[in-house]
């Protein structure tokens, strides 16, 4: 099980995360790509960073949402948000190529991530876009009970899937993440969240906000760039997973 955090995240003076940090600590990179954060310095920065600690990049896309971080839903008809998502990727592709490096996966950010987790038209979308210009670029979604629907899409547009599981967020019964628009959404508590993902590594189980138990096939593991307690999460998870 590998440990995945979002980065990159800064833009212009305003800074967020502390990725110099995190990366040491870490295997895979979710760089965003310039709409819901970052900015062309700072995506070549994090490129930079990641390939000094040989961390592989994922391309973390999102809507073009700076004000809100990307965290609130757009709708967009299906051919604009297929271009929305290669101008991102392809982006941080030409940064990858400059430093003699590549995007290994990519990775939908926020509001993004969850349509496409709770729309399969998005989803749909979201492959196509990938299919068109990267197929050999495997897509990361959440690990849920029943991935099999995903599956069904993901190997129409000739896609491999790589599953992961958030370590500081509450989930629903269904599996899904609880909404960041609820108080109990992300887990503040460190201790709390590295004996669930010890739980995890060992037994392949997590328990929803309501305490079901959710048995999931997991290839990776989150930590979001912005929980304050970022660092120290990391640190202790390389441990656990290593």
């Amino acid at each position: 099980m590998k440990l995945n955090c979002d980065l990159g995240e800064s833009f212009g003076l305003w800074q967020k995360g502390d990725d110099r940090a995190i990366m040491p600590h870490i295997d895979l990179a979710n760089i965003a790509c310039g709409f819901h954060a970052s900015d062309p310095l700072t995506m070549l920065k994090t490129v930079r960073l990641a390939r000094k600690h040989q961390v592989s990049i994922g391309a973390h896309p999102g809507y073009p949402d700076l004000l809100g971080f990307g965290r609130r839903s757009m709708l967009y008809p299906d051919d604009e948000l297929i271009a929305i998502i290669h101008y991102q990727i392809g982006a941080l592709q030409a940064i990858c190529q400059s430093e003699n490096t590549r995007v290994s996966y990519v990775k939908p950010h926020g509001a993004l991530y969850n349509d496409m987790m709770n729309n399969p038209a998005v989803f749909t979308c979201v492959c196509r876009a990938i299919a068109q210009i990267a197929p050999e670029l495997p897509l990361m979604i959440q690990a849920l009970p029943d991935p099999a629907p995903y599956q069904q899409i993901a190997g129409e547009y000739g896609l491999s899937l790589w599953f992961e599981a958030f370590a500081d967020r509450h989930y629903q019964d269904n599996g899904l993440l609880v909404s960041r628009s609820e108080s109990h959404a992300v887990i503040e508590n460190s201790e709390q969240v590295v004996e669930r993902c010890r739980h995890l590594k060992q037994h392949g189980k997590l328990l929803s906000a309501n305490d079901k138990v959710l048995t999931l096939q997991v290839d990776t593991l989150c930590v979001h760039g912005d929980n304050p307690a970022a660092v120290d999460l990391v640190r202790r998870l390389s441990k656990i997973l290593a």
